[in-house]
């Protein structure tokens, strides 16, 4: 499918530091189409349409084209960012959300919450290699920095699914709260950090063992429990910092990655899901799924200093430098 390039945006725009540089992609779920948004400006500068329902969005290593998961299309689109077109589709199971790219740079492991399973996609022969079997509703995936693990959550069995990427075999199964959602390995790759949206809490695994060393939950004043719903995480590559979005509580938390105290909340927009660090790390974006917005936090200040209007229910977020 061959789709228009961009359609470019005008208006006069606001110089920021001269650190703050490169391209924001957001998903919109609801429209069918991705923001793109100058991150020296935070402007948006064009909208791209996609597949149905794009959510998860994930750049190639080298940043020269994007993954997109057009769910309710059952593929992974590929987009080449120079031009602003699909190149081609991949094959991807049915209904793929979330999805990770292997450190080799070619293989994607996409869960598809329908069929509970994991499918492994070769993105340059364009084939199916392997479909595993994991958990009921399978959303999360994660591939550690050294490749060796691929990490899937599955939201009913509320378990995390470890697979051996040289043998692509399931090989171990961590239990966790319920609904866990995202996953994330810190830089080493000793600790996988997962959220548990109705659980309200996130476990930090050690990645040996397999087991929880750590539960960290959150409080808000004035906002009951049930609206503390973990999603999205980022973690600083120093091992320092970990943000994560509190779902319809509208807050961020700022964890201190070392000791797990909640250090701050910040409020954002409404319904917050998935976040991006930019690669110097000094700003931090976050998609608002019900106030269709991307939010802007100074990292340092820990303030949100901007609000900038994308498409209906924002879901994914991708940098480019």
């Amino acid at each position: 499918m061959r789709l228009p390039a961009l359609t470019l945006g005008l208006g006069l725009l606001a110089a920021l530091p001269a650190h703050a540089s490169g391209t924001l992609y957001v998903s919109n779920e609801k429209d069918d189409s991705l923001s793109i948004i100058d991150i020296a400006t935070l402007e948006v500068v064009g909208t791209i349409p996609v597949g149905q329902r794009p959510r998860g969005i994930t750049l190639s290593k080298d940043g020269s084209v994007l993954y997109i998961c057009a769910s309710d299309s059952d593929t992974v689109q590929v987009l080449d960012l120079k031009t602003g077109k699909i190149l081609h589709d991949l094959p991807s199971g049915e209904d793929p959300e979330q999805f990770a790219l292997h450190p080799d740079d070619r293989h994607l492991y996409i869960a598809n919450e329908d069929d509970a399973i994991v499918t492994i996609v070769d993105v340059d022969s364009r084939q199916v290699v392997q479909q595993i079997e994991v958990g009921v509703e399978p959303e999360g995936m994660a591939v550690s920095h050294d490749g060796r693990y691929a990490v899937n959550t599955s939201e009913t069995t509320n378990m995390v699914h470890w697979i051996d990427t040289a043998t692509k075999q399931l090989v171990a199964n961590t239990l966790v709260d319920q609904r866990p959602r995202h996953a994330v390995f810190d830089r080493d790759d000793r600790r996988l950090w997962v959220s548990s949206e109705i659980g309200g809490t996130v476990s930090v695994i050690d990645v040996d063992s397999k087991e929880i060393v750590q539960t960290i939950a959150f409080a808000l004043p004035n906002i009951h429990k049930d609206q503390i719903q973990p999603v999205g995480m980022e973690l600083t590559r120093d091992g320092k910092l970990a943000f994560v979005s509190l779902g319809p509580a509208n807050h961020v938390a700022v964890v201190d990655a070392q000791t797990y105290e909640v250090l701050d909340y910040l409020l954002v927009g409404r319904r917050v899901w998935h976040m991006a660090l930019t690669p110097d790390e000094k700003t931090l974006f976050t998609a608002n799924g019900v106030s269709g917005d991307v939010s802007v936090i100074d990292v340092e200040d820990r303030k949100v200093v901007k609000s900038i209007k994308v498409g209906r229910y924002p879901w994914g977020l991708a940098i480019t430098p």
